[in-house]
């Protein structure tokens, strides 16, 4: 004789996963692929480095560690930024004085309202012209800078104190722009550990050169020029190098441009131990171009 079970077996399924939710809730949410939000802070540009705007999720791919994850929503950035500006000031920037004056005076005033700025100095040691503020009057002084004779440049060196500084804050948005000029350099470190520095602070590197930058085997400038391209790689910003000064007012504006334009991307990422190894952000479009980092406050604690 067959004995019949009294429970059908849907139904047994249902009673069973239903008593694990009840004994092993976490276990029963990572089964129902669990996820959590994390956040970007995206520039998107055109061809011409202009900001472009109005796109949706669709337009958007975020990967981390080669596999596509879900963009939920997208809005425009409004949350604050810190920002550590970074100014030249050496023997070498004598002759670009009067161009980086009014280029940075046009750059705080387009970026200062609601977020809070530090500008500091680069000739022969990192050196704070004025602490992080939203007073456009001490940015608008700090900036009118005076080159300092028979002085070297320190932009690595600086890069190291600023990212320091940066970690102890806490504005969702970083980033550091840096105006400087080819001339010497002066520094022990390496690039690769002061990128590594700057990434791990959570700021994007906007990097802004006046000159020609050849690349020489002396330790500093070779540094230096490993770090043009090596820093906004690993921390989603920019290097723009122009040949004269007379441009930077131009490229400083469109630099504001872009940032002031960003948007904030949110995306899903399936609940894991294991934080991933690499996170890239681009487009869907073919004529834009995107870059971008992890908001401060979803990067995984290294």
């Amino acid at each position: 004789m067959r004995i019949r079970s009294p429970f059908h077996p849907a139904r047994l399924l249902a009673l069973l996963l239903g008593l694990a939710s009840v004994a092993h809730p976490r276990l029963f949410a990572a089964a129902q692929g669990d996820a959590r939000e994390h956040t970007m802070y995206v520039s998107a540009v055109d061809s011409k480095g202009e900001p472009v705007e109005g796109l949706g999720p669709e337009a958007f791919v975020v990967e981390e560690d080669g596999r596509r994850r879900e963009i939920l929503r997208v809005s425009k950035a409004i949350d604050p930024i810190d920002l550590a500006l970074l100014v030249d000031n050496s023997t070498a920037s004598r002759a670009a004085m009067l161009d980086l004056r009014t280029g940075l005076t046009n750059f705080v005033a387009k970026m200062g309202p609601g977020n809070q700025i530090a500008v500091i100095g680069l000739a022969d040691r990192p050196t704070i012209i004025t602490d992080y503020t939203t007073d456009q009057k001490k940015l608008a002084d700090a900036v009118k800078i005076i080159s300092m004779p028979e002085s070297g440049m320190t932009l690595l060196d600086a890069l190291m104190e600023t990212s320091k500084g940066l970690k102890k804050r806490e504005a969702p948005r970083a980033m550091i722009v840096a105006v400087f000029t080819d001339g010497t350099e002066f520094t022990n470190f390496y690039s690769k550990d002061v990128a590594r520095a700057v990434a791990e602070s959570g700021a994007q590197l906007h990097l802004v050169g006046i000159g020609r930058f050849l690349h020489r085997e002396e330790h500093s400038t070779r540094e230096r020029s490993f770090l043009l391209t090596e820093g906004p790689q690993v921390t989603g910003g920019s290097d723009r190098t122009i040949l004269a000064s007379t441009s930077l007012d131009q490229t400083l504006q469109r630099l504001a441009r872009e940032l002031t334009s960003q948007y904030k991307v949110v995306y899903s990422r399936p609940e894991s131990l294991i934080p991933p190894e690499k996170v890239e952000i681009s487009s869907a479009r073919a004529d834009v171009t995107m870059r971008g980092s992890l908001a401060r406050d979803s990067r995984d604690p290294k």
